[in-house]
């Protein structure tokens, strides 16, 4: 499966890509509020790249990994993911600090909650952050998520946004999902725009 916006591709990640979203996840940057700054294994990188893709393939959500689309370089991540306790499935994105401030992860993550919304036919959506966090806030308020709660989460102060699928609007952005057939000579693909 592919998800593809104006500028970026997003792909399930796969174990190959443990090295590159392990370079990404250890950014000083990144690492500050994902990981709420511990340094990470390898093992650990590859550890959740496996139950992504055990999510991915039984639920049809995990983590994505972001790309621009005339590079193939990894630059981030956008999916859903389980956290707090007890576990909450939630809208989750990253992009590494050398492509900070070109709108990537606000780009990544709206096209994420539709897929969400139209895909995987949720009925809300959640995401949650460090108050710290000011550009993870302004993500969430542009993509029309509203403020639902602050609260302590893990000795973190954390604020919380949602938005329900009545409320939800798509952005008027390029957006298309191409699913691939496992059966078609060099995975020819079946092509949906939405």
């Amino acid at each position: 499966m592919e998800i593809t916006t104006a500028r970026l591709s997003l792909r399930p990640l796969t174990l190959a890509d443990t090295d590159a979203i392990h370079r990404i996840w250890m950014d000083a940057g990144v690492r500050k509020y994902l990981w709420d700054d511990e340094v990470i294994s390898r093992e650990t990188a590859s550890d959740v790249v496996a139950k992504s893709q055990l999510y991915i393939n039984s639920q049809g959500f995990g983590l994505f990994g972001v790309y621009t689309r005339y590079e193939p370089r990894l630059i981030g991540f956008c999916g859903y993911w389980f956290f707090h306790e007890p576990p909450q499935l939630e809208l989750l994105y990253g992009i590494s600090t050398d492509q900070w401030g070109q709108g990537y992860a606000a780009e990544a993550a709206a096209a994420m909650l539709r897929y969400g919304f139209v895909e995987l036919r949720f009925d809300e959506v959640t995401a949650s952050t460090d108050a710290a966090n000011v550009a993870s806030l302004r993500v969430l308020e542009k993509l029309g998520m509203s403020f639902s709660k602050r609260r302590e989460s893990n000795g973190l102060d954390t604020i919380f946004y949602a938005l329900q699928r009545q409320s939800y609007h798509a952005l008027s952005t390029p957006y298309a999902v191409k699913r691939f057939t496992p059966s078609a000579k060099a995975q020819a693909n079946i092509y949906e725009s939405i």
